[in-house]
């Protein structure tokens, strides 16, 4: 089973959608974010929670 690592993001209720795509792109394109899960809240804001795959290495014996 895979295993995740989890970020959350707060986006205040000021930036308009079009900024908050770019930031979350921005996310997914240099960081390998996926989005997990976006709650928009009664207030505008949006908490936006991110998650990418944890790699484990398994070490090689010769």
């Amino acid at each position: 089973m895979p295993e995740y690592e989890f970020l959350d993001v707060y986006v205040p209720r000021g930036i308009s959608r079009k900024d908050t795509t770019r930031l979350l792109t921005d996310h997914a394109e240099y960081g390998h974010w996926e989005l997990d899960r976006l709650t928009l809240r009664r207030d505008g804001s949006r908490r936006v929670r991110l998650r990418r795959r944890i790699i484990r290495q398994v070490r090689a014996t010769w």
